[in-house]
């Protein structure tokens, strides 16, 4: 009984991580459109490090979600 409440406390925080994550992305291309053309090639480039990275994180909550027996 502990091992399921202990599993679904994880499940619960990856799911809410992977949401904060895909906001932040989806908050990192909002910006590129709106400010695209103040912002220089640098911060361009930074911004689509950071949505990736943001992406990133949030396929790796889900997928941890996924694994049996964790």
């Amino acid at each position: 009984m502990a091992n399921e409440i202990d599993k679904t406390v994880k499940n619960v925080r990856d799911a809410v991580k992977e949401g904060v994550h895909r906001e932040n992305a989806e908050i990192e291309r909002e910006d590129r459109e709106n400010y695209d053309d103040v912002m220089t090639p640098g911060e361009k480039t930074k911004s689509v490090g950071r949505e990736a990275a943001e992406k990133t994180k949030a396929a790796v909550d889900h997928a941890k979600r996924k694994i049996p027996n964790r």
